[in-house]
């Protein structure tokens, strides 16, 4: 049975960092692709950042670029999302999500198939 956590949510200020962490259990690390995801009240789930089971390949938001680092520990199973330089529209419950499928240039919802339940980020202005 695969279950995926995640941690590392919390309230932070306007230009703060906060880490994300995610661990996966019952499936091969890096046998998938791994993403992290939000939704935002009222808005759709959206892709932030997600990384090929080789762990070369990354995708990044254009919203996120060179403030989200995205990263895994594969002997861990351990995902992570390095969020610096955080803004009020960042607020967000992020997940995150595993897929056997990899479309470069795409972090996609529909495409992963085993979700965590969420951790809240609130960035406060």
């Amino acid at each position: 049975q695969v279950q995926v956590v995640e941690s590392g949510g919390g309230l932070v200020q306007a230009g703060g960092s906060l880490r994300l962490s995610c661990t996966a259990s019952g499936l091969t690390f890096d046998d998938y692709a791994m993403g992290w995801f939000r939704q935002a009240p009222g808005k759709e789930r959206e892709g932030v950042s997600c990384i090929h089971w080789s762990g070369v390949s990354t995708y990044y938001a254009d919203s996120v670029k060179g403030r989200f680092t995205i990263s895994r520990d594969v002997a861990k199973n351990t995902l992570y999302l390095q969020m610096n330089s955080l803004k009020p529209e960042d607020t967000a419950m992020y997940y995150c999500a595993a897929s056997t499928l990899w479309r470069r240039g795409w972090c996609l919802p529909g495409d992963y198939n085993y979700w965590g339940q969420g951790t809240q980020v609130t960035v406060s202005s």
